[in-house]
């Protein structure tokens, strides 16, 4: 069992570099990794938008939620 963690580190370095040198000769993936960074770019957006739309309601939410408990007090 410590000999299979003592190789995972190097075992992980060279899939990721074999991964990367596969990706880079074959032209057929580019577009994969182009729709994937588009695809999380467009994620990252969204969460942007909601969470600025949302902003506002949420602290209406909590001034409500602060304001019951003093009144509980």
């Amino acid at each position: 069992m410590l000999e299979r963690m003592r190789k995972f580190p190097t075992a992980a370095y060279l899939t990721v570099t074999g991964f990367m040198s596969d990706l880079k000769k074959d032209e057929r993936g580019l577009s994969g990794v182009v729709v994937s960074v588009l695809l999380i770019l467009v994620a990252v957006l969204a969460i942007v938008l909601i969470w600025g739309l949302l902003k506002g309601q949420l602290q209406t939410w909590w001034d409500n939620i602060t304001g019951e408990s003093e009144k509980i007090k």
